[in-house]
């Protein structure tokens, strides 16, 4: 492998802009880990009424999971089915 090739974890939907499912095990194991987070977060938060902890756990996980997709995924951006 060339030392400026990535390896990519998440390619680039064929349509619009973000990042498909998985390409490699990494991937699933970092979506696996992110829905465990979300999971727990929400077995531990919402059946004791704290719904501003849920949502706050919510969004940091999602901010983590969407810097792991911008590090470890294809360059985001709009596309249209041709590439």
């Amino acid at each position: 492998m060339n030392t400026n090739e990535r390896h990519i974890w998440f390619p680039a939907k064929k349509y619009g802009w973000g990042w498909g499912l998985p390409c490699a095990w990494q991937g699933w194991v970092a979506m696996a880990i992110f829905v465990a987070l979300l999971s727990a977060a929400a077995a531990l938060f919402l059946p004791r009424g704290h719904t501003g902890l849920w949502i706050g756990s919510v969004v940091v996980l999602a901010v983590g999971m969407f810097i792991t997709c911008l590090v470890k995924g294809e360059r985001p951006r709009w596309r249209w089915g041709g590439d």
